[in-house]
């Protein structure tokens, strides 16, 4: 199995082909934005062989699942979520998906549960669906023990950037627990929401425990923010740390 990052353009999450001999599944859409060049990128990787199966969609927000109606139709294929997003995706709820922040409608995406019970498998991989709550209710990582590799979604936005748990649906002390669970799964290589893979057990692990001691200061001092760290720009599914924290991967454009 290859796994292969779609990076994210402009406001859109990083979207991610699970690709077999056969078969792949895409994990995120990306906005509606750029749906078409999505979708270009897509059948460019998969070519005329191999088919593509599902889309598994790991956060309601926009940035992740905007995209999904038209690659839905497209393939002809469909858009799994966990169960507390459906109502909104199939409402085209702008509230909760946080497409009106992006002055953006939010389309109508007919979805499937999430089976949390189910192991994919994609040849000799198996495809764990993991529930990590914490930026919104349904957000889902990804992990795939034989890669040892978890895509983290909305969980990890980038390296030099925690969470945001303030927005609908979100939880403090959710996103912890989850970031905790990730933690112990001894990656290798983790997809984080913006920017390139991560790489190295130990640099996973300590960057990961950047994000948890900062989220447990905050929930010792009442969810209150430290006082330099700026207010996150309405679009933003993260907070800028003051001082910036380190980041070792960069784009080849940055």
């Amino acid at each position: 199995m290859r796994i292969v990052r779609l990076p994210g353009i402009h406001h859109d999450a990083n979207a991610t082909l699970l690709i077999g001999e056969e078969t792949a599944l895409l994990v995120d859409s990306g906005t509606a934005w750029y749906q078409l060049l999505q979708e270009e990128r897509v059948r460019g990787q998969l070519g005329d062989e191999i088919s593509l199966s599902r889309i598994i969609l790991t956060s309601r927000r926009y940035p992740f699942s905007g995209g999904s109606k038209a690659l839905s139709e497209s393939f002809s294929i469909p858009v799994f979520i966990h169960e507390s997003a459906q109502m909104s995706l199939e409402s085209g709820d702008f509230f909760t998906t946080w497409a009106n922040r992006y002055d953006s409608d939010m389309p109508i995406i007919s979805t499937t549960s999430i089976d949390f019970s189910e192991r994919i498998s994609l040849d000799d991989s198996t495809i764990e669906l993991l529930e990590t709550p914490g930026p919104s209710s349904d957000n889902i990582s990804i992990h795939i023990s034989s890669a040892k590799t978890v895509i983290a979604g909305a969980l990890l936005p980038r390296a030099d950037r925690p969470l945001r748990w303030d927005l609908p649906t979100g939880n403090l002390i959710q996103a912890i627990e989850s970031l905790r669970l990730i933690q112990a799964l001894g990656s290798e290589k983790l997809v984080p929401m913006h920017g390139p893979i991560l790489q190295g057990k130990d640099h996973i692990f300590s960057t990961l425990e950047r994000h948890c001691k900062a989220l447990e200061n905050i929930a010792s001092n009442d969810g209150v923010v430290p006082r330099a760290w700026p207010r996150s720009a309405p679009t933003s599914l993260w907070c800028d740390p003051v001082p910036a924290w380190p980041r070792v991967e960069k784009e080849q454009n940055e």
